[in-house]
């Protein structure tokens, strides 16, 4: 299936996140926070198909974090999750236009089920 590159700086919801998507039969690198994202990505620029992200973190937030990763990879998918879309996903963000939003609270099949969409687009 797809290798993921997860951004989650909650804990809980990164190793929830993480364990779904792995029964899903993905392989998914979790990271706690957009600047390890990056480091990730700068360490190993085409190793992932897929950067799932929340938008709302310290530091280095998902919008900047999606974008730098664009720049590194051009071919890497984008989806964030958040339970900010409407005010973080405004006309004037950084944010590559073709990433994906999946609103929280979501149900685990919702997550699986988009991340399948996105990666046969």
């Amino acid at each position: 299936m797809a290798r993921i590159l997860l951004a989650e700086d909650d804990g809980s919801m990164r190793e929830f996140l993480a364990k779904a998507l792995d029964r899903a039969g993905h392989e998914v690198h979790a990271v706690a926070d957009g600047a390890e994202g990056l480091d990730v990505l700068g360490d190993t620029p085409g190793a992932y198909d897929l950067l799932l992200t929340d938008i709302v973190m310290p530091g280095v937030d998902g919008i900047e974090l999606a974008r730098r990763a664009a720049e590194v990879d051009p071919g890497l998918k984008i989806m964030f999750i958040t339970g900010f879309a409407a005010v973080a996903l405004n006309a004037g963000s950084a944010a590559p236009k073709d990433a994906k939003v999946l609103s929280k609270p979501f149900h685990l099949r919702d997550l699986v089920d988009e991340v399948a969409r996105v990666m046969a687009a």
